[in-house]
């Protein structure tokens, strides 16, 4: 069998053909599950009721009325899926690293702000939502909660699987749940820019949303937990997007349809079978945490003292390790 030779860290590993056919079937389920696995759970619900099997998503229901809450009081993470092989498979695809540049005291908790948001964030996927990347070893005491669309966790089927991912919804009850309910330790990583930043990923453009986006700030506030900058270079250039200008017919479409549903539709193609990104590395780097007071009610100065300090920390951040991951001296970091 062929065999293709890459080297990593100094070492030269050696894939053969059905290691690269598993990395990209790993990687086009993970894009199509991303894309698909929310309608497909809805049409599959739906079509039990019209049938023999009716009884099946009556009690699901049920069950769902009794478990309506529990993506909000920490959900159900299982390290059985977190551990899945199929993930070491999508990380290497690419690959995904995690770099720590500080110590993380696990008797802290912490909001993690990850940037870019790109087009599936693949880089907060895998370092924070699995273990490919070896999250707990390399911050021990520390657990990690990627949080995303609160809106997921209402489709039946897809909410218990992203639980069992560790995933949970960006919400205020999530958030207070985790920050106040489960003693220390807790890593909150959320993907400040959302909808609106991917919008924007486009390969070789550095932009992040966040010069308006201060409720992480306030909550980090409230609760006492430090702020932690976290980048992932390369995330922009896993897809080539079709970028509306602002005012075109398409952004406003665009735009209507992220008001009306929570998250933007983007016209992106990668580099094989439509769906499959192209091989960019992506190294996700976690930047030093800034300390943060408790203050049940911050008011807007404090808000905006510690937001400005987490831009400068995610500049500083950006600019020190750009080159060491494969950008530019003369890169830029676009805050909007």
């Amino acid at each position: 069998m062929e065999m293709k030779s890459n080297k990593v860290a100094g070492k030269t590993k050696e894939k053969t053909q059905w290691k690269e056919f598993l990395e990209a079937l790993s990687t086009l389920q993970w894009v199509l599950s991303f894309l698909l696995l929310g309608v497909a759970c809805i049409i599959t619900m739906v079509y039990l009721v019209f049938t023999s099997l009716w009884p099946l998503p009556a009690l699901y229901f049920l069950w769902l009325v009794i478990d309506w809450h529990t993506p909000e009081r920490g959900g159900r993470k299982t390290t059985f899926v977190r551990r899945w092989k199929v993930w070491d498979h999508l990380r290497d695809f690419f690959p995904i690293k995690l770099v720590k540049t500080a110590e993380l005291n696990p008797n802290r908790n912490y909001i993690l702000g990850c940037h870019p948001h790109g087009i599936m964030s693949a880089g907060a996927f895998a370092c924070f939502s699995t273990e490919s990347c070896g999250f707990t070893t390399v911050f021990p005491g520390l657990r990690a909660s990627l949080v995303v669309l609160a809106g997921l966790f209402r489709i039946p089927l897809l909410r218990d699987y992203l639980m069992c991912a560790g995933l949970l919804p960006v919400s205020k009850p999530s958030l207070a749940h985790l920050l106040s309910k489960r003693g220390k330790g807790n890593a909150v990583v959320i993907v400040i820019g959302g909808a609106a930043e991917s919008l924007a990923s486009c390969p070789g453009v550095n932009a992040v949303v966040m010069r308006q986006r201060k409720g992480f700030v306030r909550v980090a506030l409230q609760f006492g937990a430090d702020l932690v900058p976290v980048y992932s270079f390369g995330e922009t250039g896993l897809f080539q997007q079709v970028v509306f200008s602002e005012g075109s017919l398409g952004r406003r479409l665009q735009d209507l349809f992220k008001k009306m549903m929570g998250f933007a539709p983007c016209l992106f193609i990668g580099e094989r079978w439509v769906f499959l990104p192209y091989r960019t590395p992506v190294t996700t780097v976690v930047g030093s945490p800034i300390s943060v007071p408790k203050n049940t009610t911050p008011t807007q100065e404090e808000v905006d003292h510690y937001h400005g300090l987490y831009m400068e920390g995610l500049s500083k951040l950006f600019h020190e390790h750009k080159v060491s991951c494969g950008l530019s001296e003369s890169h830029k970091l676009q805050i909007i």
